[in-house]
């Protein structure tokens, strides 16, 4: 297939780009620096600079693509979560840029789009499994990932094939906070946000990658894209100390994470959530089953922590 990849020199999209290139799609992607077209390019990918938010322009480089695959976004940093101006840059990709990508799909005659969303918008439910049926919450953080799943469905009901993908918590070379997580873990300080119980939802970047690929022939609709087995925010902890050959001696903020309200609340609330829709819809399954394995392959890809004693 011709594939065109806004978000391609991103954590997620550092990995799309060669497990594309190497299942013989022809790739073009979005490039905003000469330095990161070069990497595209090296990659195996066509790099084209042009604006996320320029409809025309985009329609002009859809030309001939059989599927876009929106991963653009604009991140903070961890340190920045908690500021509500640091995530203007990522609202305004994920609305106005999610709608530009969309609107000029359709009228490049692009018949399929796949989007990246996140599965930290379903409310909290405990220690019960959540599915693509259970309702997601529109907290201040939610809406724009909200507005560019809106975006996708939109493009369904006009005709093409629009698919979500919501990813859990990124894991692995080339997202910033594993990175981060990492660097604490080796001072012996481990990150808990919200009640020790509750649970996370992650996934590898390579797993995330995969799934990208598999959505290439899934059919239209939103799905869950994680690992098997999601883990308290104990446990979570647990596995990343062990990665990183360290003793976890600090935790924190635990409970007292709440208190930050809604700027914290897709981090903080528990999510056990299920990929099976998307495994018997896709074929898709991920390498590494829980992050007690994906935390060692990410040690391991970063020359931390010791290779896992399995």
């Amino acid at each position: 297939m011709k594939v065109f990849v806004t978000g391609g020199t991103g954590a997620i999209g550092g990995h799309v780009i060669p497990v594309l290139v190497g299942e013989g799609h022809t790739v073009t992607a979005l490039a905003r620096t000469p330095e990161k077209a070069a990497v595209l390019a090296r990659q195996g990918a066509k790099p084209v600079t042009v604006s996320i938010f320029d409809r025309p322009a985009l329609a002009a480089a859809f030309a001939g693509q059989d599927a876009i695959v929106s991963l653009a976004s604009a991140l903070p940093s961890m340190m920045q979560f908690v500021r509500v101006r640091a995530w203007r840059d990522n609202d305004r990709v994920r609305t106005q840029g999610s709608a530009a990508v969309t609107g000029a799909a359709r009228d490049a005659g692009v018949t399929r789009v796949v989007q990246e969303s996140v599965c930290m918008i379903y409310r909290g439910r405990g220690a019960d499994w959540i599915d693509e049926d259970m309702p997601v919450d529109s907290f201040p953080a939610a809406r724009a990932n909200i507005a560019a799943e809106a975006n996708a469905n939109r493009f369904t009901a006009t005709g093409g094939t629009g698919i979500v993908l919501r990813f859990g918590w990124f894991c692995g070379p080339g997202a910033a906070h594993s990175e981060q997580m990492l660097a604490q873990a080796r001072h012996h300080i481990g990150l808990v946000l919200g009640p020790p119980g509750s649970y996370v939802s992650s996934i590898h970047l390579a797993d995330a990658a995969a799934a990208v690929a598999a959505a290439l022939h899934a059919p239209a609709g939103t799905f869950n894209v994680v690992d098997d087995e999601p883990l308290t925010k104990r446990a979570y902890a647990a596995a990343l100390a062990h990665a990183a050959g360290t003793a976890m001696w600090l935790r924190g903020p635990g409970r007292a994470a709440v208190l930050f309200g809604d700027r914290l609340t897709s981090l903080t609330r528990s999510l056990r959530v299920s990929n099976a829709r998307f495994r018997t819809a896709a074929g898709w399954a991920p390498r590494y089953p829980s992050a007690r394995e994906a935390w060692i392959a990410t040690a391991t890809a970063l020359g931390h922590g010791q290779p896992s004693r399995r």
